[in-house]
């Protein structure tokens, strides 16, 4: 199976570019930061210098892999579901679904491998000016030197690749199983992940103003409530569009068809979610303490300074890391509509007309990502404010949520209609033939 894997890969690689491109950067950012541990392992490195590099590999790192996880699953569920009618004719002609799982993994690490190999050089170009910015910082000593070893190189292969192949075997899992059995599982994790992050926001009336962990509770919080409402989207989306009633021909279309496919597109929902969640809870509270620490007077301390560079550091790549997602999501959902456009032209719609209820979908996606994205970050947010500066909802927070919005809806109603765009230059009845 391993063999077909690779014809198919051959055959149409055009497939397989998303899964490549979200392997090439969790690899990157993976082997960048951890080759910080190989810096830091050199002879002669100081003690604080080799605390800051290894703090900065342990925490960005963990996030990367997570993210590695989120982003190929995400691509490989799209592709699998895509290509539901080729496994299926590969099952009745006689594969069995051990069969037909192997041959998805294979594919998948196959891909994964590329994209890792593709991944050394910039990793380490990006390992250096990570260096250089912790040494312009005075985190890091000027006499240490860069260093991209083993742990880097291991650490970014093997996770990629185990990554993929997870992430490969649980997407054709949940194309053969049934949805109540996942829905059951997917609930009892969702309010595991509410509870989490209730309990870790609450938590942050228990420390001081002074305190320099002030800041890891209410970020976690908002993080596991992120994640909570992420695992509930399916369910979310249908609350959303079951209390909403929208004018005109293309809005009942547009609500219309986002019921039907709630399912599918609920992977959107979690990356509008989570995106929205934690860039805005971080960068606010972040804001919120820079601006109380140079009220104060004081001057950073390497451990506030080492932690700043790490929230702008991780929001810096949850944010590339879910536009990645959103993009390859959002172009793969809408270039598999193209008999579905097709058949509404025929029926009389004009291109505009499609792409209003493209349009109309998009910003329903976005503003139900954005307003349940905005609950879990206010639930950071405001506790932290409370604590540092007596306040609730500080004045950072409206400039960082606005920015975060504009980047949200550029993604999501860019993507979509530019996808629609490019699907509609096929005419309607070749593109109603080849996909029938």
């Amino acid at each position: 199976m391993f063999v077909l894997a690779l014809r198919s890969i051959r055959r149409r690689p055009g497939r397989f570019l998303a899964t490549l491109l979200s392997a090439f950067l969790g690899a990157a950012i993976i082997m960048m930061f951890n080759s910080m541990h190989d810096t830091a392992g050199q002879p002669g490195v100081d003690a604080v210098s080799s605390d800051t590099l290894g703090t900065a590999a342990g925490v960005v790192g963990g996030y990367g892999t997570l993210l590695v996880l989120f982003a190929v699953a995400s691509t490989l569920t799209v592709n699998v579901r895509q290509r539901a009618a080729e496994l299926e004719l590969l099952r009745c002609s006689g594969a069995t679904p051990a069969q037909i799982k192997r041959m998805v993994v294979g594919e998948a690490v196959a891909v994964a491998l590329v994209g890792a190999a593709l991944a050394i050089g910039p990793a380490m170009l990006g390992g250096r000016v990570l260096l250089d910015m912790f040494q312009d910082g005075g985190q890091v000593a000027r006499s240490v030197e860069y260093s991209f070893g083993p742990i880097a190189l291991l650490s970014g292969v093997n996770i990629t690749l185990l990554a993929a192949a997870g992430a490969a075997f649980l997407a054709v899992r949940r194309a053969t199983r049934r949805g109540r059995e996942r829905a059951g599982a997917r609930r009892v994790l969702a309010y595991g992940a509410l509870a989490a992050g209730a309990a870790g926001a609450g938590s942050t009336f228990f420390f001081s103003a002074t305190d320099e962990m002030l800041m890891a509770p209410p970020a976690q919080g908002a993080i596991m409530l992120s994640v909570g409402f992420a695992l509930m989207s399916p369910r979310l989306l249908k609350g959303v569009l079951d209390r909403l009633a929208l004018s005109g021909a293309s809005g009942w279309l547009a609500v219309r068809n986002l019921r039907q496919r709630a399912g599918e597109l609920a992977g959107i929902l979690v990356s509008l979610i989570m995106f929205t969640a934690v860039s805005t809870a971080t960068l606010t509270m972040q804001a919120v303490e820079s601006d109380a620490v140079a009220a104060s007077g004081l001057v950073k301390s390497v451990d506030a300074k080492n932690l700043e560079t790490l929230n702008l550091t991780v929001v810096g790549i949850i944010a590339v890391f879910v536009c990645v997602m959103l993009v390859n999501s959002l172009y793969a959902a809408t270039t598999y509509r193209s008999r579905e456009f097709g058949q509404q032209r025929l029926a009389g719609a004009t291109p505009g007309q499609v792409l209003g209820v493209v349009g109309a979908e998009g910003a329903i996606l976005a503003v139900a990502g954005v307003f349940f994205g905005t609950v879990a970050a206010l639930a950071g947010v405001v506790p932290f404010t409370v604590v540092r500066t007596d306040g609730v909802l500080p004045d950072q927070f409206l400039g960082t949520w606005l920015a975060t919005v504009a980047v949200t809806a550029a993604v999501t109603l860019g993507t979509s209609l530019g996808t629609a765009r490019r699907v509609l230059r096929t005419p309607a009845v070749r593109a109603v033939a080849v996909t029938a």
